[in-house]
């Protein structure tokens, strides 16, 4: 009753008032994520450069746990007067399908777009030892063993399952999912040889490949990546509609009121006009989007279409009832 009665409030401001007055105390940032993490650091970017442009410090939040729905919830539940705000992904959008039978909240009709703000791939890639050395030799590997591969992930909803969920589906294979509680200990069983492939987020992959610790097969995003010019897509290799990436882009509780959502989104397409950001992003292998891609509406309709794709893909792979 409260929250409505200050949605009711601030609404019934002028929105030119509500603008100005905005913000006249810390901002803050919630990431479905643990702090440390590639999201974490990404979030701790925004936050700073967004900072100085808002007058006001803004504050990262971290609220990990739920395959990111905890933080995706805790943000969908506050109070819409634009403090507390969302760095959402791919998991705080499309893992809610997961529990379709409980879910803590509908990313589509609870939370309000404020701007997308970069792409970040998924890579493939295989224990050393694994008798395939291409993308083409892995899905031949894979169809001839249905059901005998597994494949690795930071748990049940993060990019890391859905993408390797979509690329089961999309090679019509029966791979087993093996969760962990993090990247970290699921690269080291890839490393160990304990399972046999992740699709793994491209800045802790990269290294791995790079030290030869693992193979890189392919990314599954629609472009190479400039930090590994030569991996192919997997696109290139056989899988043409095939693309699977996490993404970050800012929200707001549902009934923010619109002057407030676009001073946010002025804000971050500022921070992301920012000198030396691309070169902060590139070490994160995130590449920003374009600027037609920067706004409220863009962003409405890019999470819906976001919504289907893996919604599509893992009720086809089974992890949810069809």
């Amino acid at each position: 009753m409260r929250r409505w009665f200050i949605a009711a409030a601030l609404l019934a401001l002028p929105y030119p008032a509500l603008a100005q007055d905005y913000p006249n105390r810390p901002v803050s940032m919630v990431v479905a994520a643990a702090a440390g993490g590639p999201i974490d650091v990404f979030t701790r970017i925004m936050a700073e450069r967004m900072s100085p442009i808002l007058g006001q410090r803004v504050i990262v939040e971290n609220v990990g746990g739920g395959g990111g729905t905890l933080g995706g919830q805790r943000v969908a539940k506050a109070e819409p007067d634009g403090y507390t705000t969302l760095l959402g992904t791919v998991a705080t959008h499309a893992n809610p399908q997961l529990y379709s039978d409980k879910p803590l909240y509908d990313p589509l009709n609870d939370l309000t777009p404020v701007a997308l703000i970069a792409e970040i791939p998924l890579v493939v890639i295989v224990r050393n030892d694994f008798p395939a050395s291409t993308f083409q030799e892995f899905m031949t590997y894979a169809k001839a063993n249905p059901g005998k591969l597994n494949y690795g992930s930071a748990g049940v909803g993060s990019a890391s399952h859905l993408g390797c969920v979509m690329l089961d589906q999309a090679m019509g294979t029966n791979a087993q999912h093996v969760p962990y509680r993090g990247t970290g200990p699921a690269m080291q069983d890839l490393i160990g040889g304990r399972i046999d492939f992740l699709c793994d987020i491209a800045v802790t992959a990269v290294p791995s490949i790079k030290g030869g610790t693992v193979k890189g097969l392919a990314t599954l995003a629609g472009r190479r990546m400039a930090m590994l010019p030569d991996l192919p897509t997997a696109a290139e290799s056989g899988l043409p509609s095939l693309r699977a990436y996490t993404w970050t882009a800012l929200f707001l509780p549902k009934g923010a009121p619109q002057a407030i959502a676009a001073k946010l989104n002025a804000a971050t397409v500022e921070a992301m006009n920012g000198p030396g950001l691309r070169d902060q992003l590139n070490d994160l292998a995130a590449t920003l989007v374009t600027p037609e891609r920067r706004t409220p509406a863009y962003l409405a309709g890019f999470v819906k279409s976001e919504w289907d794709k893996w919604g599509a893909a893992i009720r086809a792979g089974g992890a949810i009832p069809k």
